[in-house]
């Protein structure tokens, strides 16, 4: 018996299927470790807690650093996740010439309900191998900001991050980056809404 294995993407044959209409425009997918993975569908509280950040995010940062938006970021081992937000340091292209890479990362932030397990998880192991030194987790189930720092190879193939802590949503927390400014979880989470 044959053993079968998953076709397996470079970021240039990823880049080659969207450019020959191969992904609709509506297609909520992203590239991780080479595999094409469909995004988990998002609920209103999702929603929420994103056009909360993004009123709050760029007030904070104004013209320090540039922030976007589910765009693509490049990661090493034909990786191209749109994490719900990324911060990444001013360029004087505005990123035209390619997409952000480690190097360019501040702050990587997910939204995560349904998706926490994945956000957890997978997305976790993939920022702290690419070096991303700081990942925020809004995790709207349990209501709290995971915070993740310093990012190392636990063991061989093995990655997270060295600091975790949990910031309640009645709390501010100062932007890793810059660290005179805070932002107010209260004007970020969500109401939670009764079962």
């Amino acid at each position: 018996m044959a053993l079968t294995q998953a076709k397996r993407f470079t970021l240039e044959e990823y880049h080659r299927l969207g450019e020959i209409g191969f992904f609709h425009e509506d297609d909520r997918i992203e590239l991780i470790r080479g595999e094409i993975i469909q995004m988990s569908a998002k609920g209103t509280r999702h929603e929420t807690c994103l056009r909360k950040l993004l009123r709050e995010l760029p007030i904070l940062l104004a013209e320090r650093a540039t922030l976007q938006c589910q765009s693509p970021i490049v990661l090493p081992y034909n990786s191209e996740p749109e994490p719900d937000f990324t911060v990444v340091q001013n360029r004087s292209d505005d990123y035209l010439s390619a997409h952000p890479i480690p190097a360019d990362i501040l702050l990587v932030i997910e939204i995560a309900d349904s998706s926490l397990d994945y956000d957890k998880n997978v997305k976790t192991s993939l920022y702290a191998e690419a070096g991303i030194p700081d990942y925020w987790i809004f995790n709207l189930l349990d209501n709290w900001l995971e915070v993740c720092s310093e990012p190392s190879e636990l063991s061989r193939g093995k990655f997270d991050y060295l600091n975790k802590r949990l910031v309640l949503p009645n709390q501010s927390i100062a932007l890793p980056c810059f660290p005179d400014l805070f932002l107010d979880l209260t004007k970020v989470f969500p109401p939670k809404q009764n079962s």
